[in-house]
This record gives C-alpha cells, structure tokens and sequence, in this order.
C-alpha cells in the first residue's frame, strides 16, 4: 500500500467516525435536516470527489489529482444539492402513485422502494449523468486548450457516447442504480443522500475496473 492509500482510508474512516460517534452523529443528522440542501452538497463534494479520487488510483495505479480538481468537486456538490430535490420528488409521486392505485404494491415498504428507484434511474439518472460527463469533459478541454474557448459542439464529439450508453445506461443502470436505490429508500429518509453518496464512491470504483480492464 501507498501513502495515497492511508490517507484516503483515513478521510473516509474520518467521515464515518463522525455518523457514528453519538454526539457527531447528532449534530451532523439535524445541520442535514435543518440545511438539506447544503447537506447534500457537502455529502457529494466530499465522497463522490474521494469516489473520482479512488477511480484514478485504480486506473493508473498511483494518487493524482485531476486537472480542476476543485471545479469537478463542486459540480459534484451542485449535483448533490438537485439529489435532494429529485429524491423528495420521487418519492412523494410514487407514494401517491401507490396510495392511489396507479402502482402495484399498496403500502409494502418494497414496492415503494423499488418504484422509486425504477422510475427515477430510467428518468432522471440519464439526464444527470450525461450532464456530468458533459462538464467532466468541459473542464478537460478546458485545461487542455490551456485556457482557451471551448464550444458545447467540441464537448459532445469529444465524448464516447458508445461507452455511455452501452456500460454506463444498459449496464450500471440495471444492474448496480436500480438494486442500490431500491436499498437505499428502504431507509429512513435522512439517510438516503447520505447513502447516495457512498455508492458514487462504489460506482468510481466500478468504472475504473471496467476503464481498467478495456486497456
């Protein structure tokens, strides 16, 4: 193991030490209530910036930080933030969907958790993620242009859609977005950002391997 590795196992022990210690644990769940959506911009801005971290070190075998580190990290938060937003959003419908009879399943705590996770990963997932690799690539060419002007059109040919697309929508859509989110709103609600969070992490890990193993 690398010096890199201790202490990305030691931020993220850090961060877990603070959800269990009983008076962290405290004081963090009610700034998240009372501060939801700047909850969720921190929950994002710091795991799913060491999730972006974990995926390089797999890829290329060593620590580095990515060109505009910072702006990456808080796109990540800004994505956090509309989380908190989408999750509510679903939620609710699919509740009333369920209560109504639009939606197999009445009051089984399953079926909410599955609708919900069903219909948001095949809605909104898409949208977000190529959002995110939009601006993922924005900032690359950005610091490969050194500066210079960089058009939407350079970004979208710049992109591998047919990597999008084939790996990232029919494959970690199905098989990882829908049974992980059916987890997570099977918890309580405070816990489903936070929960979100975590799993950018997996996922990071998930791509690399799969970046790692096309090389």
């Amino acid at each position: 193991m690398k010096k890199g590795d201790f202490i990305w196992l030691f931020s993220l022990a850090a961060f877990i030490a603070i959800l269990v210690v009983p008076v962290t644990h405290e004081m963090f769940m009610k700034f998240t209530a009372e501060h939801a959506y700047l909850g969720g911009f921190s929950k994002f801005f710091i795991l799913a910036t060491m999730g972006e971290l974990l995926a390089i070190r797999i890829v290329t075998g060593d620590w580095n930080f990515p060109k505009g580190l910072p702006y990456r990290a808080f796109i990540w938060g800004l994505l956090g933030t509309v989380i908190v937003l989408i999750f509510n959003v679903f939620a609710v419908g699919i509740a009333g969907a369920l209560a109504n009879g639009f939606l197999p399943g009445g009051n089984s705590k399953f079926a909410f958790a599955f609708f919900v996770s069903f219909t948001m990963n095949l809605s909104f997932a898409p949208i977000m993620m190529a959002f995110h690799r939009v601006t993922d690539t924005f900032i690359d060419l950005k610091y490969e242009s050194k500066g210079g002007k960089v058009t939407l059109s350079e970004v979208i040919k710049k992109i591998d859609w047919d990597d999008f697309v084939s790996f990232v929508l029919v494959k970690t859509i199905p098989f990882f977005w829908i049974p992980a989110h059916t987890i997570t709103f099977l918890l309580p609600q405070e816990y489903r950002v936070l929960l979100a969070a975590f799993l950018s992490i997996a996922l990071g890990a998930i791509l690399a391997f799969a970046k790692k193993k096309n090389r």
